[in-house]
């Protein structure tokens, strides 16, 4: 867990730096940042998701799990979770519960965020987790200092998310061969490319819905293996 708290740490102190700045940058350089960090994020999907051959698998993967983060309304869960948070924490301050959904899900469904806290829970290793809260700190200074404090709160995100993985890894071994991670980074990758797109303001897509497709290629190589 070592690599999960640092991580969530890096958020919280980069977001920090961002809240910061707010006042004293101009809003045509909050725009470019974010512009910047969009593109950036659309290339760190593209490249997960070519990580992978198997094609059928994460078409189905998507159409699966959309469906059911559709049918299980996630987003909109996170939504009323940022909404919440903000009733509490931050009155008035509208962009609050944008930057705590944003954030979470640019932080939660990367390639970094599944292999760092698989690798772990696995070997004990941190350093790919280690590397991501370096990222992860750059990344919420741009967050905190357009969208607010909601961006520091999506720290309670990552920790709970990569938590969970890093515990579930041991007891999930036999079952994560390294072409079922490399299906679950090349869905991963596809997501952030969306999250991208979305800070691009391009058509949003709902990918807080698409969350459990990132699981199917396990579902999957779960049920090959008991039929």
């Amino acid at each position: 867990m070592l690599g999960t708290w640092v991580n969530g740490g890096a958020i919280i102190v980069g977001g920090g730096v961002g809240l910061l700045l707010r006042g004293g940058l101009p809003e045509r350089f909050k725009t470019i940042l974010l512009q910047a960090v969009g593109l950036a994020v659309v290339l760190v999907g593209l490249k997960g998701a070519l990580g992978t051959d198997a094609i059928l698998v994460v078409v189905i993967s998507m159409a699966v799990g959309g469906l059911l983060g559709e049918a299980l309304g996630i987003e909109a869960a996170l939504e009323r979770l940022g909404h919440f948070v903000e009733a509490r924490f931050a009155k008035g301050r509208g962009s609050f519960a944008k930057g705590f959904v944003t954030a979470s899900l640019v932080f939660c469904v990367g390639s970094m965020a599944i292999l760092g806290a698989l690798e772990s829970g696995l070997t004990g290793n941190h350093q790919t987790l280690f590397a991501k809260s370096l990222l992860d700190g750059i990344i919420s200074v741009v967050f905190a200092s357009t969208f607010g404090v909601g961006a520091l709160f999506s720290a309670i995100s990552v920790v709970v998310y990569q938590g969970l993985i890093t515990l579930a890894a041991t007891a999930l071994k036999p079952f994560l061969l390294e072409e079922v991670v490399r299906q679950m980074t090349g869905v991963g990758g596809l997501l952030i490319m969306a999250l991208g797109l979305n800070m691009l303001e391009f058509p949003r897509i709902r990918v807080g819905n698409m969350l459990p497709a990132i699981f199917m290629p396990l579902a999957y190589a779960l049920l090959e293996r008991l039929f």
